[in-house]
């Protein structure tokens, strides 16, 4: 099992993030995965994914977006992903874990596991579908 942990500045972004003091403009990809980061590192799978979850809807609560922004299966699948990477090697920060984790920071990657039809369709924004192309490695 590897080890992981975070940076003060890791923890100071997810308390932002939770503050909703993050503006919408900074809340790019690298800082989803950053904060799935920081969630799977500071907990288990399941409390990850749910605080992940919560804090995004928060987010989008606190900054006037429609909920319906919200992907179920992007959010989902990108914690998975993100801990993928996690079980292959340890770090001591985001930084480090993102250095080693180039191909996590294509944000089209998911299109390697799912069809852009499955992916982009309403139920696979209301809720998660696995993936229809490749399973996402556990």
């Amino acid at each position: 099992m590897t080890k992981h942990q975070t940076s003060d500045s890791d923890r100071n972004f997810r308390q932002a993030f939770e503050a909703c003091s993050v503006l919408p403009g900074e809340f790019n990809h690298l800082a989803h995965l950053r904060l799935a980061y920081v969630y799977l590192a500071e907990n288990e799978l399941e409390v990850a994914q749910d605080k992940f979850r919560y804090s995004l809807l928060s987010f989008l609560s606190a900054h006037s977006i429609p909920e319906s922004k919200f992907h179920h299966t992007l959010t989902r699948a990108w914690v998975l992903a993100v801990r993928h990477f996690m079980n292959r090697y340890s770090s001591s920060s985001f930084s480090e874990f993102a250095s080693q984790s180039k191909p996590l920071l294509d944000s089209k990657v998911m299109l390697t596991h799912y069809s852009a039809e499955l992916l982009f369709s309403p139920n696979a924004r209301s809720s998660f579908l696995e993936p229809d192309l490749e399973a996402i490695p556990s």
